[in-house]
């Protein structure tokens, strides 16, 4: 039995149950920003993902971004087929996914059918994203973060 909050207990549930290469590790400061958790895990902001949810047309979506760079909410309403897009408030987020703000991970998230993943990850040999708590990461190899999310490839980030 682990001491870890249930909702991390959930994420590593998930990951068992799917059998993913995967690991959960725990910090001890926060990590709910992209820059607090590649402080915390040693490595570039741009390996962390930020796991953006936004609602295109009215519709949740996952939206995965480097944690470097900055979502584009009218590249991720066109790469979910829709025509208008926001990023979730802060108070919608835990019944949208499950996890509170600055604590969401991509998966499993039961609520939603469609999930994008911004190319410029996919260069990437591994990835660490959120846990379910902000003081809980999993690092994992990119090709399984794409399996378990289903997450299509798109142009999702800000030029700048």
């Amino acid at each position: 039995m682990s001491d870890w909050p249930e909702a991390v207990e959930r994420v590593s549930a998930f990951l068992r149950e799917s059998g993913a290469e995967a690991r959960i590790e725990e910090f001890s400061v926060e990590t709910a920003t992209a820059a607090a958790a590649a402080d915390a895990v040693g490595c570039d902001v741009g390996e962390i993902v930020k796991s953006l949810i936004v609602l295109c047309d009215g519709r949740p979506v996952l939206a995965l971004v480097p944690g470097d760079r900055r979502g584009d909410l009218d590249k991720i309403a066109r790469a979910a087929g829709a025509t208008q897009a926001r990023v979730a408030h802060a108070r919608e987020v835990p019944a949208l996914t499950g996890f509170a703000p600055g604590a969401v991970a991509p998966f499993p998230l039961e609520r939603f059918d469609r999930a994008l993943i911004e190319r410029v990850l996919l260069a990437r040999a591994e990835l660490w994203i959120g846990a379910g708590s902000t003081r809980h990461m999993a690092v994992l190899p990119t090709r399984e973060l794409v399996r378990l999310t289903k997450a299509a490839p798109a142009d999702l980030i800000s030029p700048d």
